[in-house]
Order: C-alpha cells, then structure tokens, then sequence
C-alpha cells in the first residue's frame, strides 16, 4: 500500500511520521471490527507456526488497545504449551516485561492499556527469546512506525542484536516505505494476515 505522495516525502520525518500515523489510525478504524478479528486470527495463526515462537520463552508480547490487532489468542496458546509469557508494564519512559500466568489478571495502566499487575515478576530484556511489537505501520524493509511514545524503540535498543523482532499490524498497514533515521531499529519479520515478510 502507497500511502505518501511525493511532496509527503519532502517534509521533515517527525512531519511525514505524523501525517502516516493520523492515516494509518483512520486505515486500521475503516476495517471494521469484524475483519480486525478475522485478520488477528489469521495473523495468530502464522505466529504460533513461526520456528522463533516454538522455545519455552520468556517472549515479550502486547496486550491490545482499542483497535490494534489483537495476539490475545497467540498468548493463550504459548501460555496452554508451558511457555513463559511477558507483556510490557510501562514504568516512566520504559517499558519492563513481566511475565503473566494469563490475561485474567492484567489491569488498565498507561492511557488504559491493559498490563501487568504492580508485582508481576519482571524479566530482564536481556533474556527475552523473541519479542512480537505492534505498530501503526511498517515496511518490507522492516521499519516500524510506532505511536509516538518512543516505549518500544527504547526498549528493542535495549534488546541484543540477535534477539528475533516480529512487527504484526494488518494488511493495510505495511506500506512502500517508511522515513527511517538512524536511532531506528528494524524488526526481523512483518507479519500479517495474508503473509509472513522476512527482512533479516
């Protein structure tokens, strides 16, 4: 999907990331709440078969907001095989994983998203297997547009190079190109509901 014109790409990137982050919001709401949870089927679907997902953890995922793809059902499953499971609990400008025994137990934190309680066991970045990210939009080169808040770009920076980065977003949001700076890091595979995109 083509989302800029060319006069989009001569503006600063801050500009161009908040013009792509209002379109893709209205991109996302347009799908309807019915294809959101097919395509977050789907895209569990493709997880849970993925080699980087197949380990006993720890794997750091999200608990969906509003109307992000949902990967509730990949928690479930991971869960239901004896895998440790860590969603993030947003302390200040960071993001810690903790690990979850299910989603029973997360509480509204930061804006409402749906975390870890106060004493769920945190697990250092360091030993995370894989990490599954949203975003509003990403490209086949796998750079990622995230909200804005800059928690998950400090958190990834904070991750070992090797650590395996899965993007999932739907269809309409992986785009020709997203603006990139240097400080940006890449995830390893972009998955949605009709694909899996390898990058690295």
């Amino acid at each position: 999907m083509t989302a800029e014109t060319p006069g989009d790409r001569e503006q600063d990137p801050e500009t161009r990331k908040a013009r792509l982050r209002a379109a893709m919001r209205t991109a996302r709401v347009e799908l309807g709440a019915a294809e959101r949870a097919a395509a977050s089927a789907e895209v569990c679907g493709l997880l849970q078969g993925m080699d980087e997902l197949q380990g006993d953890g720890p794997y750091l995922l999200y608990a969906a907001f509003g109307d992000e793809l949902s990967v509730d059902a990949l928690i479930d499953a991971l869960l239901r095989r004896g895998a440790r499971v860590c969603l993030p609990r947003v302390d200040g400008a960071d993001l810690l994983p903790c690990l979850i025994g299910g989603l029973g137990g997360l509480a509204g934190g930061w804006r409402g998203v749906r975390e870890p309680a106060a004493d769920a066991p945190e697990i250092p970045v360091e030993s995370l297997r894989a990490v599954v990210v949203p975003g509003l939009a990403f490209d086949e080169a796998g750079n990622r547009l995230g909200y804005g808040g800059g928690h998950f770009d400090r958190l990834l920076a904070r991750l070992p190079g090797d650590v395996p980065v899965i993007g999932v977003a739907f269809d309409v949001q992986v785009l020709d190109g997203l603006p990139a700076q240097a400080h940006d890091r890449p995830v390893h595979a972009v998955v949605t509901e009709s694909r899996i995109v390898r990058v690295r």
